[in-house]
């Protein structure tokens, strides 16, 4: 099995809810076992419309027998029967998921760049990542030198947790 980390987010309707239902839904996966959920993280959009509302980010580690296109392919389908259609970039969403790293892999292709191009540009992506990963190592990733440096400013921790069901 190898580890895989996905970014979930989340800013329109009950945010607390899409988050845990789209963790419902990944630890239904026949080859996806979910290990560790990170903190809930509330941020600032970035890169949308100046109306859109605060996100809702964390992340989840998984071991999984799944390849990584099926894996990511996997989450898509989840987006999509929970509602998202992707129309624009940026646009607000009631659930993202990202297949941001994948233990042992790492491609560069249009339909799949793993580990994820923008890990290192976002506080909102690594703050879920350090409470997976305390030592800013993760598989095929240094990120915490990046975090440190960007700081963490539009990024709180809530009291909100994602709920690991036992399936």
């Amino acid at each position: 099995m190898s580890e895989a980390v996905i970014a979930l987010g989340s800013n329109l309707g009950n945010k607390i809810e899409n988050l845990n239902a789209a963790v419902r839904a990944i630890a239904r996966l026949s080859e996806v076992k979910i290990i560790k959920a990170s903190s809930i993280y509330e941020t600032e959009p970035i890169g949308c419309d100046d109306d859109s509302d605060k996100y809702l980010n964390a992340a989840i580690l998984v071991e999984t027998n799944a390849s990584p296109s099926l894996l990511l392919g996997e989450c898509l389908g989840i987006e999509s029967a929970m509602g998202r259609f992707r129309k624009k970039r940026n646009e607000p969403r009631i659930i993202d998921l990202d297949l941001i790293i994948y233990e042992g892999f790492k491609s560069d292709s249009y339909e799949l760049t793993l580990p994820h191009p923008r890990i290192l540009e976002r506080a909102f992506v690594m703050a879920p990542l350090l409470d997976l990963y305390p030592s800013g190592r993760a598989p095929g990733l240094f990120f915490g030198p990046h975090l440190r440096d960007l700081g963490m400013d539009g990024v709180r921790k809530t009291e909100k947790e994602i709920i690991i069901p036992k399936y």
